[in-house]
């Protein structure tokens, strides 16, 4: 599968609903006050400059599938000098962010809301230092698997723009999108797994923060950490 499926006028959605209640007021005012100061600019103008976003930073973190947004606020309060691109197409999840960035004081924190691969493809070569992407919509049926944000061409983007010596960590609670991702990875220039036991992949990173989806435990199987580095193709 490409980004853009030619079968239709773009890409196929790797997400599932945009929106599945009315937004409380308090966040639908945020979307009025907030969002305006913290969206990434129309992707539309030119590729994504990371420095014009955030003078000085001192690293740049791209969140794929933030949802309720505590993950994405955690991490940003933890690196205040860490610029926190975080993507999310559900509104009520967009609402849930933008509610914790307003009560965290957050200023290092910009949002897309909307399908992460425009900002992919935006993105110049090596320019994020981590991505991270977390519990995606795991479409468990086999005929509905080429709707799984993990495919060939995604990872090859997200190797693209990861900086050597980079990080990419991909969290899911499915055991077969585990095992979809992990062959995809694997076949990727440039990224190694940087895995060497069991418990590489079976424990939660040190500085892993939960989550309320994590804590549902709505998969199959206990959550698996793939864990990933970006190396010199000849050097993987």
């Amino acid at each position: 599968m490409s980004l853009s499926d030619p079968s239709s006028h773009g890409p196929i959605r790797s997400f599932g609903r945009i929106k599945s209640r009315a937004l409380k007021p308090r966040q639908a005012a945020l979307f009025d006050t907030l969002l305006p100061a913290v969206a990434l600019p129309d992707l539309e103008d030119g590729p994504l400059d990371p420095a014009a976003l955030m003078p000085g930073a001192r690293q740049v973190w791209l969140e794929i599938g933030f949802g309720g947004g505590e993950h994405l606020a955690g991490q940003a309060a933890r690196h205040p000098d860490t610029l926190m691109i975080g993507c999310e197409p559900f509104l009520n999840g967009v609402g849930s962010a933008l509610r914790h960035i307003e009560e965290g004081g957050l200023k290092n924190v910009r949002i897309h809301a909307d399908d992460a691969r425009a900002v992919l493809a935006a993105l110049p070569d090596a320019s994020v230092d981590h991505v991270l992407i977390l519990f995606p919509d795991p479409w468990p049926k086999a005929r509905h698997a080429k709707r799984r944000l993990i495919q060939t061409d995604v990872a090859a983007e997200l190797a693209r723009i990861l900086k050597e010596g980079g990080r990419l960590r991909f969290v899911t609670d499915w055991k077969a999108y585990a095992d979809w991702a992990l062959a995809r990875f694997l076949e990727t220039p440039g990224l190694h797994w940087t895995a060497g036991a069991a418990d590489d992949w079976r424990v939660a990173p040190d500085d892993h923060i939960r989550t309320r989806y994590e804590d549902k435990r709505l998969g199959d199987t206990a959550p698996v950490f793939l864990l990933f580095e970006r190396r010199a193709a000849a050097a993987a």
